[in-house]
């Protein structure tokens, strides 16, 4: 698991201020608010509905080369906001007048929310995913449309909290895969029975059904879940997809709060195998995020998934090492990545531009007063006759507080040496009850910022001013598909640059409550050139570049044939303030 420096002097922990807090400045203001159940299950909203709604999805929807913000909220009649990037200097919330502001009713809460280009005609639309039933909006030049029905997606019910857009069987267009929590057929805002919650802490079954959307290609979605051969039932809180044994097909990764996690193998025929077993073994944790990343540098990606490090679970988040034969070691305790309290959000991120990929982690349940909602609760718990699936008996909140006021965490990648916590040094501590992390680069000057959300709290932007203080160079590149999908998305991109290869994929919603800009972004310490950038992309396709210079960001097209040389966004210094494989079993494979 060694990792190999980038040849550029890190960051030391603990000596430079690499954030600032630039949420006012910016021009966000925003506080989601929790939804309100029915009132004979009070607490649904009050303790369970903190598992859900503050949400953020990050995505250049007007085509203007700068990520927007989408953030939501989830109270009836609360608004979601879509903040436009004014190029770097502030944002400007546009969702009324885009006509995705008000999407919150009294039997349709805001869970999470996901850019994706499910038409591939090169513009985002929004997915919004809701407690009761979701909504898709078409892009339509700025604006967006309710295609939900005419797309096929309005006649399921569902309570999800996750979901990730990825071409599953690589034909060329986004497909979706949703993640349900609480059990399909209950309405929180109307119940018919409070029994309800889950049946198990570990072996839950009773959870919300998973869906796999394929997309047809011309406008609509069919579900595809059964044949695709997903099967699973428990509370899901996340899912995330990668290619984890690089052999050109996009894998799952779901994390369950309740119930085993799940790692599915695509099998490269319009399907998925269940390899859990083999690959993890059996989790009995309460997985919060599913997070894909090469830490170590040796080309393979690895997994971090949150859990409650809180008595009484007292549970270590999970840093799935890859061992490259299809198993995977959980290493979070060797590394130092083990305790981040009650863990939600996760993205691995290079925050310093050294070459190796740091994690920055959200947590917290639910801060109010001194009194703790655990005690109440262990009182209840040792009473006869408490079933823990009837969400009546659970007791009161009353303003308590429960895994309150925690401290948030940025593990420092020291390579060999492991990480090292160092989040209020670094600018992006705080004590608030983190939810989602996303991230973006606000001004495109090639150091990654962070968009923290809160649940029932502010936001906050986090703007990362560690280029001037490292010195450390990048390199970036927005993809286009031309066979591909239009964004690119399950795209591999490998930098190598001396003795050291990096590894990022494009990716569409890892990582709980949160998606990340689909910009590549690579660090490369005091690197001036990148020697070989190797891009493959979904198709099977492969491009190559050679002695690329520093501190730029490239837009590269998939190669037809005839295309012409990638166009290139130059930052300022430092220095200076075909082969596409198809997914039927009755069609031979393209050679690999």
């Amino acid at each position: 698991m060694g990792l190999v420096a980038a040849g550029g002097s890190a960051l030391s922990d603990g000596q430079a201020r690499l954030f600032t807090d630039f949420t006012a400045r910016a021009g966000i203001a925003h506080r989601h608010l929790r939804f309100v159940a029915d009132p004979r299950v009070p607490n649904i909203g009050a303790l369970w509905g903190a598992v859900g709604g503050a949400a953020a999805a990050v995505g250049d929807f007007n085509g203007d080369g700068f990520d927007d913000i989408y953030v939501t909220s989830s109270r009836e009649g609360s608004l979601n906001r879509l903040y436009r990037n004014n190029h770097g200097r502030s944002f400007t919330d546009v969702a009324e007048a885009a006509g995705v502001a008000r999407v919150n009713t009294g039997h349709h809460a805001t869970t999470d929310a996901l850019w994706l280009d499910y038409d591939n005609d090169g513009a985002l639309d929004l997915f919004v995913l809701r407690l009761g039933s979701n909504v898709l909006f078409r892009n339509t030049g700025g604006a967006f449309t309710d295609v939900t029905e005419a797309a096929g997606l309005g006649a399921r019910r569902m309570n999800p909290f996750a979901a990730v857009a990825f071409d599953y069987d690589n034909d060329g267009d986004l497909d979706l895969l949703v993640g349900g929590y609480f059990p399909d057929e209950v309405d929180l805002f109307q119940v018919h029975t409070t029994r309800f919650l889950f049946d198990a802490l570990d072996d839950a079954q009773n959870g919300g059904s998973k869906v796999l959307y394929r997309n047809n290609g011309d406008g609509t979605f069919t579900d595809a879940t059964a044949l695709a051969g997903i099967v699973d039932t428990g509370w899901t809180l996340d899912i995330g997809h990668g290619d984890y044994d690089g052999d050109g097909w996009q894998d799952v990764y779901i994390a369950n709060d309740f119930g085993t996690d799940r790692l599915l193998r695509n099998d490269g025929h319009g399907g998925f195998v269940d390899v859990t077993r083999r690959a993890i073994g059996r989790d009995t944790k309460k997985g919060m995020n599913a997070d894909f990343g090469d830490y170590d540098n040796d080309g393979w990606l690895d997994i971090y998934v949150t859990n409650i490090a809180e008595p009484p679970l007292n549970e270590c988040n999970m840093l799935w090492h890859n061992s490259g034969d299809g198993t995977f070691l959980d290493v979070a305790e060797e590394t130092g990545t083990c305790d981040a309290d009650w863990g939600w959000g996760a993205k691995f991120v290079d925050v310093d531009n050294d070459g190796r990929l740091d994690l920055y982690v959200a947590n917290g349940l639910i801060s109010a007063g001194k009194e703790s909602y655990w005690n109440a609760l262990t009182q209840l718990l040792l009473r006869p006759g408490f079933e823990m699936t009837d969400a009546a008996q659970w007791p009161d909140m009353a303003g308590m507080s429960w895994a309150g006021y925690e401290q948030k965490r940025l593990f420092h990648n020291r390579g060999a040496d492991g990480f090292a916590e160092t989040a209020v040094s670094a600018g992006v501590g705080n004590l608030k009850d983190g939810r989602g992390v996303a991230l973006l680069d606000i001004e495109n000057d090639g150091a990654l910022d962070m968009f923290v959300t809160n649940w029932n709290q502010e936001p906050i932007l986090y703007r990362n001013e560690g280029r001037r203080k490292t010195g450390n160079n990048f390199v970036g590149l927005k993809l286009r598909g031309t066979v591909s999908n239009k964004s690119a998305i399950g795209a591999r991109v490998t930098a190598t640059t001396g003795g050291l290869a990096q590894i990022r994929e494009v990716n569409d919603g890892n990582g709980y409550a949160a998606q990340s800009s689909f910009t590549v972004h690579f660090g490369l310490g005091r690197a001036r050139t990148v020697d070989r950038l190797e891009i493959k992309w979904p198709s099977g396709a492969r491009q190559v570049l050679t002695n690329v210079a520093a501190n730029q960001i490239l837009t590269l097209a998939e190669e037809t044939g005839n295309a012409g040389p990638p166009r290139r966004t130059v930052v300022p210094s430092v220095e200076d303030p075909g082969c596409r494989q198809p997914a039927r079993r009755e069609t031979a494979h393209c050679a690999k």
